[in-house]
C-alpha cells in the first residue's frame, strides 16, 4: 500500500491526465458541470470505470427532466444525468426482482460490461420504527432470503456497487435485543459480496447517528456482516458534511482493524449535503420533519438541503474544498462519493417534487 501523502499526490496527478468522467456523454453535456475523471487506484473497485446512468421510468427524476426545457432542463440534468444508486426494496415482489434488476443493469450499462452500476438494497421487513416494535415473522425471513437470492442471481457478474440497507442503526433497536435483523443483513452481505464484481457497502448511518462513537458503528457493522463486504456506507438519509463523515469513517476503519477486521473502505453519501448540517442543528434551526428539511434559497445559505459533491471515485480532488488532512484520509479510506440519498423526493422517498428538485439543483456549490 502506498504511503498516505504520496498516494494522495498520485490520485491528484492521475485525475488531471485521465480523460472522460463519471457521466456518460449526452446532448446535455454543456448543461451539466463536467464530472471528474476517475482515478485509477488499483485497490479501489469503483475507480477507473465509467459509472452508468439509468435513463427510464424507474428513475423518478427522469420523466420530469425529459418533459422540461430551458433553464429547468439544465437544472434537472444535474439530477437526472448523475450516476445514482437506484433503490430496490420490498415493493418489488420476490417473483419480479430478478427481471427488475436485469432491466436496470441493461439500461444503465448500455451493454458495456465494464460500466459500473450502483444499487441500494432496502429490503428488510420490518424496518425503520416498526423494527423497534416487532421482529420479522418466519414467512418474512424466508421471503427476504428468497428475494436476496434472486437479486444476487440477477446481478451476476455485473460490475456493481451496492449500498446495503440504509438507516442501518434501526437493526440495533430490535425488541428484546434480538440480532435477527442484523443476521439477515449479514446474510445479504455474504451473498452479494460473493459475486465476482460486486462491492458491498453496509450502511452504518451517519457520524451523528452513531454519536461520533466508532465503537457503536463497529457493533452495528460486525453484526451486519461487514467482514464479508468491501466496507460500509455513511450518511444516506442524513445531511452531515462530507468532512465530518470522512473523519468519522476513518476512525471506524481503525476501530474495525483493532477488532481484526482489516482492509475495509467506505463510501459517503453526498446527494444532499452541499451545505451540511446535523440533526441537532436542524432541530434548533428549523424543527419539523427531518427527512423533508428545508432546501437552500441561495448558494450562500448554510445548514440547508442542496446537492453535494457529484458522484465520483476522485475523492480527494481539490475542487471539493476539503481540508488537506481530510483529503488525505479520503484518498486512503474512501472508495467514492455516492448518491443513494434522494433530496429531490418527498421525505427522500416519493413522489418527485419539481420545486424541491429545482431548488437543490440551483443552489448547489458544486
Amino acid at each position: 500500500m502506498l504511503p498516505r501523502v504520496p498516494r494522495l499526490l498520485l490520485a491528484l496527478l492521475v485525475s488531471l491526465v485521465l480523460t472522460g468522467g463519471v457521466l456518460a456523454a449526452t446532448t446535455e453535456a454543456t448543461a451539466v458541470p463536467p464530472a471528474p475523471a476517475l482515478a485509477r487506484a488499483s485497490d479501489n473497485p469503483l475507480a477507473g470505470h465509467r459509472w452508468g446512468v439509468y435513463r427510464g421510468g424507474a428513475e423518478m427524476a427522469w420523466a420530469p427532466y425529459q418533459r422540461s426545457s430551458g433553464k429547468n432542463r439544465r437544472l434537472l440534468a444535474k439530477i437526472a444525468l448523475a450516476p445514482k444508486a437506484k433503490w430496490f426494496g420490498d415493493w418489488i415482489p420476490d417473483g419480479q426482482i430478478g427481471a427488475k434488476v436485469e432491466e436496470y443493469v441493461a439500461n444503465a450499462t448500455g451493454g458495456d460490461d465494464d460500466v459500473l452500476v450502483q444499487m441500494t438494497v432496502f429490503r428488510m421487513v420490518p424496518w425503520e420504527h416498526e423494527a423497534c416494535r416487532r421482529l420479522p415473522t418466519a414467512r418474512e425471513k424466508a421471503s427476504y432470503k428468497r428475494w436476496i437470492a434472486r437479486f444476487a442471481r440477477a446481478v451476476g457478474d455485473t460490475r456493481a456497487a451496492i449500498v446495503l440497507q440504509p438507516d442501518g442503526p434501526f437493526a440495533m433497536c430490535a425488541p428484546r435485543g434480538s440480532k435477527v435483523l442484523s443476521r439477515l443483513v449479514a446474510h445479504a452481505s455474504r451473498k452479494l459480496s460473493a459475486l465476482p464484481r460486486t462491492s458491498v457497502y453496509v450502511e452504518a448511518g451517519s457520524a451523528g447517528w452513531n454519536h461520533l462513537d466508532p465503537a457503536e458503528a463497529v457493533r452495528l457493522l460486525t453484526r451486519a456482516g461487514v467482514q464479508h463486504a468491501r466496507g460500509f456506507h455513511l450518511n444516506t438519509t442524513h445531511y452531515e458534511t462530507t468532512e465530518r463523515q470522512v473523519r468519522f469513517g476513518a476512525e471506524v476503519v481503525r476501530a474495525l482493524e483493532a477488532r481484526g477486521i482489516t482492509g475495509k473502505h467506505f463510501t459517503v453519501d453526498t446527494a444532499q449535503n452541499g451545505r451540511g448540517f446535523t440533526w441537532e442543528q436542524h432541530r434548533d434551526l428549523h424543527g419539523g420533519d427531518f427527512d423533508s428539511a428545508p432546501t437552500c434559497r441561495t448558494k450562500k445559505q448554510q445548514h440547508c438541503v442542496t446537492l453535494g459533491i457529484p458522484p465520483t471515485a476522485d475523492v480527494a480532488d481539490p475542487r471539493w474544498g476539503l481540508p488537506a488532512d481530510v483529503a488525505q484520509l479520503a484518498a486512503t479510506y474512501v472508495d467514492g462519493y455516492l448518491w443513494a440519498g434522494r433530496p429531490w423526493l418527498r421525505r427522500q422517498a416519493a413522489p418527485f417534487l419539481l420545486k424541491r428538485a429545482l431548488a437543490v439543483a440551483r443552489t448547489t456549490p458544486y
